[in-house]
């Protein structure tokens, strides 16, 4: 009941909130508008991330009873993750763009906010000695900061079409929620049904064709929100196998952004230069609709998703 209530609040504050922030985002004209990359046909409110944040943050802090300096980190660095992201979809909706170095600044601090708190990655049973492998310090940072800038860069680079990068982290939320709740982790869980109470607030507005835009702030804030729920949940069973379970559950985001960097270095273009590379603009030139890519990558995430629980329950 716990876990429903959290949900139920989190989709009621993200779904309630939307409406005054399209009002306000619609007049001072914090907009996407349409170009050549972008195919949508109006003027759209770049207000999906507030919603996203207000909605998880509100049912976080009154549900999650974890330690208070967790939370605050937790809190401190979702807000500066939103915030920069806002002064970046900003730039964009007066067709500026706004320097890579502020952003990147900002979300490696973030991480590090994290890693001081306590949550990263410490290290991995061995599967011949069942011995715990310890990581020594350095490592532990350096993956913990990789995971979660990661994990935040890919969710904002599959934000391309109305419902996907929203559809691609409900399903990996709801991956996570099954696998705390196997694994008995009940703050994981409650983490994750956060998430996903106001991700669905959100995509009753997102999908296709959509009222409002998640934004950098938007999709920032769910790759953040969603590298931790893992680093705090699954990578703590520690084995091998269980090492898997977050990869699988964002394999979609994960592999085509490492195919996007990989093509973009290979014809020598600036990694962070925004094209048409990803999987749903690929598939969209193949003749897909917009709601058959958006179906489609998340079918594929689901799949992977399922795979990934039962891996956890084999091994179980």
């Amino acid at each position: 009941m716990k876990y429903l209530a959290a949900m139920v609040l989190a989709f009621i504050v993200s779904l309630s909130v939307m409406p005054l922030l399209i009002k306000i985002f619609n007049k001072l004209e914090f907009t996407d508008k349409p170009n050549g990359r972008k195919k949508h046909k109006l003027q759209t409110p770049l207000c999906g991330g507030i919603a996203l944040y207000v909605g998880f943050f509100v049912s976080y802090l009154i549900f999650v009873g974890d330690e208070v300096s967790k939370q605050r980190m937790i809190l401190v660095g979702a807000t500066l993750i939103v915030l920069i992201g806002l002064v970046d979809d900003y730039y964009k909706s007066k067709k500026k763009e706004f320097p890579i170095l502020p952003r990147l600044i900002v979300q490696l601090f973030s991480a590090i906010l994290i890693f001081n708190s306590g949550i990263m990655f410490r290290g991995f049973t061995n599967p011949f000695t069942s011995q715990f492998v310890l990581l020594n310090p350095f490592l532990q940072f350096v993956l913990t900061i990789t995971w979660i800038f990661g994990v935040t860069t890919v969710i904002n680079w599959s934000d391309g079409m109305d419902g996907l990068a929203g559809g691609i982290s409900f399903m990996s939320s709801a991956t996570f929620f099954i696998v705390a709740v196997i694994l008995g982790q009940n703050i994981s869980a409650l983490i994750s049904v956060c998430l996903i109470g106001s991700i669905l607030g959100f995509l009753y507005y997102n999908r296709y064709p959509a009222k409002v835009f998640m934004g950098d702030s938007g999709a920032n804030l769910l790759g953040f929100l969603l590298s931790i729920t893992a680093l705090d949940g699954a990578f703590k069973q520690t084995t091998v196998m269980s090492l898997f379970i977050p990869i699988f559950a964002l394999a979609v985001p994960i592999f085509d952004n490492l195919f996007v960097i990989f093509k973009r270095f290979y014809e020598k273009k600036p990694i962070y230069q925004a094209d048409r590379s990803q999987i749903h603009f690929r598939l969209e030139e193949k003749g897909f609709t917009p709601k058959q890519v958006v179906n489609y990558i998340i079918t594929v995430s689901a799949i992977f998703s399922a795979f990934s629980i039962l891996l956890l329950l084999i091994k179980k």
